[in-house]
């Protein structure tokens, strides 16, 4: 190839890579596509209100207390042995 080839292929692509653009510009980046809504979230706050004294009381049972049901021979009952 001569120099003026060279040259002028640069030329091309270099006017090429600008009209490109900028019609990538125009069809694909208008401003209306570029507009979305969004949801509006209320902040979060650490203040909670009272629970319902109907379910949640001073008399009410706990499930995170531990219950024992009888007496438990083996102090570690996932050992694989008797505990006796």
């Amino acid at each position: 190839m001569k120099q003026k080839d060279i040259a002028l292929i640069v030329v091309i692509v270099f006017i090429s890579a600008i009209a490109s653009l900028v019609l990538s510009k125009l069809i694909f980046a208008t401003p209306q596509n570029r507009q979305q809504q969004v949801e509006v979230v209320q902040p979060i706050s650490a203040n909670f209100s009272k629970p319902d004294t109907k379910y949640f009381n001073s008399e009410a049972f706990n499930p995170s207390k531990s219950i024992t049901i009888g007496q438990n021979a083996n102090p570690n009952p996932f050992s694989g042995t008797s505990g006796q």
